[in-house]
Protein backbone atom coordinates (compact mmCIF):
# COMPACT_ATOMS: atom_id res chain seq x y z
CA UNK A 1 0.00 0.00 0.00
CA UNK A 2 1.27 3.25 -1.17
CA UNK A 3 -0.07 6.37 0.67
CA UNK A 4 -0.26 9.87 0.35
CA UNK A 5 -1.60 12.46 2.80
CA UNK A 6 -4.32 14.89 1.87
CA UNK A 7 -4.90 18.09 4.13
CA UNK A 8 -8.43 19.04 2.71
CA UNK A 9 -8.41 23.07 2.84
CA UNK A 10 -11.22 23.74 0.62
CA UNK A 11 -13.77 25.19 3.03
CA UNK A 12 -15.24 28.60 2.27
CA UNK A 13 -15.22 29.76 5.86
CA UNK A 14 -18.40 31.10 5.69
CA UNK A 15 -19.20 30.72 9.35
CA UNK A 16 -15.96 33.16 10.06
CA UNK A 17 -16.90 35.79 7.34
CA UNK A 18 -15.48 34.43 4.53
CA UNK A 19 -11.24 34.50 4.13
CA UNK A 20 -8.98 31.33 4.78
CA UNK A 21 -9.41 30.34 7.67
CA UNK A 22 -6.83 27.49 7.65
CA UNK A 23 -4.25 30.37 7.75
CA UNK A 24 -5.46 32.02 11.27
CA UNK A 25 -3.04 31.99 14.03
CA UNK A 26 -3.51 29.14 16.37
CA UNK A 27 -0.79 28.20 19.14
CA UNK A 28 1.72 30.85 17.58
CA UNK A 29 1.68 29.39 14.30
CA UNK A 30 -0.96 28.32 11.86
CA UNK A 31 -4.19 26.56 11.91
CA UNK A 32 -2.98 24.15 8.65
CA UNK A 33 0.56 24.13 9.94
CA UNK A 34 -0.70 22.55 13.08
CA UNK A 35 -2.63 19.97 11.10
CA UNK A 36 0.80 19.31 8.73
CA UNK A 37 2.89 19.14 12.04
CA UNK A 38 0.21 16.36 13.39
CA UNK A 39 0.32 14.79 9.99
CA UNK A 40 3.86 14.54 8.60
CA UNK A 41 5.07 12.12 11.30
CA UNK A 42 2.75 9.89 10.21
CA UNK A 43 2.83 10.34 6.36
CA UNK A 44 6.19 11.34 4.24
CA UNK A 45 4.34 12.31 1.25
CA UNK A 46 1.79 14.85 1.76
CA UNK A 47 -0.53 17.75 -0.40
CA UNK A 48 -2.87 20.36 0.43
CA UNK A 49 -6.06 20.40 -1.87
CA UNK A 50 -7.50 23.65 -1.69
CA UNK A 51 -8.65 26.67 -4.53
CA UNK A 52 -7.59 30.13 -5.44
CA UNK A 53 -3.83 31.47 -5.21
CA UNK A 54 -1.76 28.06 -3.80
CA UNK A 55 1.60 31.03 -3.55
CA UNK A 56 -0.72 31.91 0.43
CA UNK A 57 0.40 28.07 0.92
CA UNK A 58 4.04 28.53 -0.66
CA UNK A 59 5.96 28.73 3.15
CA UNK A 60 4.53 25.14 3.85
CA UNK A 61 6.72 23.56 0.83
CA UNK A 62 4.33 21.19 0.00
CA UNK A 63 2.23 20.65 -3.62
CA UNK A 64 -1.24 22.43 -3.55
CA UNK A 65 -3.78 20.63 -5.99
CA UNK A 66 -6.90 22.81 -6.98
CA UNK A 67 -10.30 20.46 -7.55
CA UNK A 68 -10.60 19.70 -10.92
CA UNK A 69 -14.95 19.68 -11.00
CA UNK A 70 -15.93 23.38 -11.78
CA UNK A 71 -17.76 25.40 -8.72
CA UNK A 72 -17.35 24.68 -5.23
CA UNK A 73 -18.27 21.11 -4.73
CA UNK A 74 -17.13 20.19 -1.46
CA UNK A 75 -14.62 17.96 -0.01
CA UNK A 76 -15.88 15.19 -2.25
CA UNK A 77 -14.34 17.31 -5.24
CA UNK A 78 -11.17 17.62 -3.41
CA UNK A 79 -11.46 13.68 -2.93
CA UNK A 80 -11.61 12.96 -6.31
CA UNK A 81 -8.55 15.92 -7.15
CA UNK A 82 -6.31 13.88 -4.58
CA UNK A 83 -6.97 10.65 -6.21
CA UNK A 84 -6.04 12.02 -10.10
CA UNK A 85 -3.07 13.52 -8.17
CA UNK A 86 -2.05 10.04 -5.73
CA UNK A 87 -2.42 8.01 -9.11
CA UNK A 88 -0.48 10.27 -11.53
CA UNK A 89 2.55 9.86 -8.06
CA UNK A 90 2.10 5.78 -8.03
CA UNK A 91 0.34 6.18 -5.04
CA UNK A 92 -2.34 2.83 -4.39
CA UNK A 93 -4.62 4.89 -1.39
CA UNK A 94 -4.84 8.70 0.20
CA UNK A 95 -5.58 9.08 3.67
CA UNK A 96 -7.30 12.58 3.63
CA UNK A 97 -7.78 14.90 6.83
CA UNK A 98 -9.26 18.42 7.60
CA UNK A 99 -7.22 21.43 7.34
CA UNK A 100 -9.54 23.00 10.46
CA UNK A 101 -9.25 20.09 12.93
CA UNK A 102 -5.67 19.85 14.86
CA UNK A 103 -6.09 17.33 17.45
CA UNK A 104 -6.91 14.60 14.99
CA UNK A 105 -4.96 11.47 17.12
CA UNK A 106 -1.61 10.82 16.40
CA UNK A 107 -2.17 7.29 15.31
CA UNK A 108 -4.62 7.84 12.64
CA UNK A 109 -3.57 6.68 9.70
CA UNK A 110 -2.10 3.21 11.55
CA UNK A 111 -5.39 2.96 12.96
CA UNK A 112 -7.34 3.40 9.58
CA UNK A 113 -4.79 1.08 7.75
CA UNK A 114 -5.76 -1.61 10.83
CA UNK A 115 -9.56 -1.30 9.92
CA UNK A 116 -9.59 -1.41 6.95
CA UNK A 117 -7.21 -4.09 6.35
CA UNK A 118 -9.14 -6.27 9.31
CA UNK A 119 -12.69 -5.59 7.65
CA UNK A 120 -11.15 -6.03 3.95
CA UNK A 121 -13.22 -2.99 3.05
CA UNK A 122 -12.65 -0.61 0.51
CA UNK A 123 -12.66 2.51 2.77
CA UNK A 124 -11.65 3.04 6.30
CA UNK A 125 -13.50 6.28 8.30
CA UNK A 126 -12.54 7.37 11.55
CA UNK A 127 -15.55 7.68 14.53
CA UNK A 128 -15.51 9.03 17.87
CA UNK A 129 -18.14 9.78 20.86
CA UNK A 130 -20.58 7.86 18.43
CA UNK A 131 -20.51 10.14 15.55
CA UNK A 132 -18.95 9.28 12.24
CA UNK A 133 -15.43 11.57 10.79
CA UNK A 134 -15.63 11.12 6.86
CA UNK A 135 -13.64 13.69 6.06
CA UNK A 136 -10.75 11.42 7.52
CA UNK A 137 -10.86 8.51 5.88
CA UNK A 138 -8.50 5.90 3.91
CA UNK A 139 -9.60 5.61 0.37
CA UNK A 140 -8.14 3.58 -2.55
CA UNK A 141 -7.12 5.67 -5.74
CA UNK A 142 -8.98 2.70 -7.91
CA UNK A 143 -12.34 4.80 -7.05
CA UNK A 144 -11.70 7.64 -8.41
CA UNK A 145 -13.85 6.86 -11.69
CA UNK A 146 -16.56 5.85 -9.45
CA UNK A 147 -16.23 8.94 -7.33
CA UNK A 148 -15.96 11.35 -10.76
CA UNK A 149 -19.60 9.80 -11.71
CA UNK A 150 -21.03 10.32 -8.63
CA UNK A 151 -19.82 13.84 -8.80
CA UNK A 152 -21.28 14.38 -12.17
CA UNK A 153 -25.02 12.60 -10.96
CA UNK A 154 -27.66 14.49 -9.05
CA UNK A 155 -26.92 12.35 -6.00
CA UNK A 156 -26.48 14.44 -2.69
CA UNK A 157 -22.94 15.38 -2.97
CA UNK A 158 -21.90 13.84 1.25
CA UNK A 159 -18.76 12.02 1.60
CA UNK A 160 -20.88 9.42 3.42
CA UNK A 161 -23.76 9.33 0.88
CA UNK A 162 -20.91 8.37 -1.94
CA UNK A 163 -18.75 6.12 0.68
CA UNK A 164 -21.87 4.15 1.92
CA UNK A 165 -21.56 2.53 -1.76
CA UNK A 166 -18.92 0.78 -1.18
CA UNK A 167 -17.34 -1.58 2.11
CA UNK A 168 -16.60 0.94 4.68
CA UNK A 169 -14.87 -0.11 8.00
CA UNK A 170 -14.89 2.47 10.82
CA UNK A 171 -11.92 3.14 13.46
CA UNK A 172 -12.88 4.49 16.24
CA UNK A 173 -10.84 6.62 18.82
CA UNK A 174 -11.54 7.75 22.34
CA UNK A 175 -11.24 11.44 23.40
CA UNK A 176 -7.81 12.79 24.19
CA UNK A 177 -6.92 13.54 27.62
CA UNK A 178 -5.89 17.25 28.99
CA UNK A 179 -3.55 17.79 31.99
CA UNK A 180 -6.50 19.09 33.42
CA UNK A 181 -8.43 16.09 33.93
CA UNK A 182 -10.97 17.13 31.15
CA UNK A 183 -10.96 15.11 27.49
CA UNK A 184 -11.00 16.47 23.73
CA UNK A 185 -12.53 15.13 21.18
CA UNK A 186 -9.67 14.24 18.71
CA UNK A 187 -11.99 15.45 15.96
CA UNK A 188 -12.73 18.95 17.04
CA UNK A 189 -13.12 21.26 14.27
CA UNK A 190 -12.72 25.09 13.90
CA UNK A 191 -15.74 26.29 12.24
CA UNK A 192 -16.36 30.00 14.26
CA UNK A 193 -13.83 32.31 16.09
CA UNK A 194 -15.30 31.17 19.24
CA UNK A 195 -14.39 27.35 18.15
CA UNK A 196 -11.14 29.09 17.61
CA UNK A 197 -10.95 30.84 20.83
CA UNK A 198 -11.75 27.27 22.67
CA UNK A 199 -8.89 25.75 20.64
CA UNK A 200 -6.17 27.93 21.88
CA UNK A 201 -7.87 27.07 25.66
CA UNK A 202 -7.34 22.94 24.63
CA UNK A 203 -3.64 23.96 23.96
CA UNK A 204 -2.97 25.03 27.03
CA UNK A 205 -4.79 22.67 28.84
CA UNK A 206 -2.75 19.97 27.26
CA UNK A 207 0.36 21.93 27.74
CA UNK A 208 0.31 22.75 31.39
Amino acid sequence: MQLLGVILAGGRATRMGGGDKTLMPLGGKSLIDNVIERLSPQLPDIIINANGDPARFAEFGLPVVADHVPGYQGPLAGLHAAMRHATEMGATHIVTVAADTPFFPADLVSRLMDAQGDAKADIALAASGGNLHPVFGLWPVALEKDLAAFLMSDEKLKVSAWANRHRVAEAHFDPLPAKDGTSVDPFFNINTREDLALAEELLEKRAS
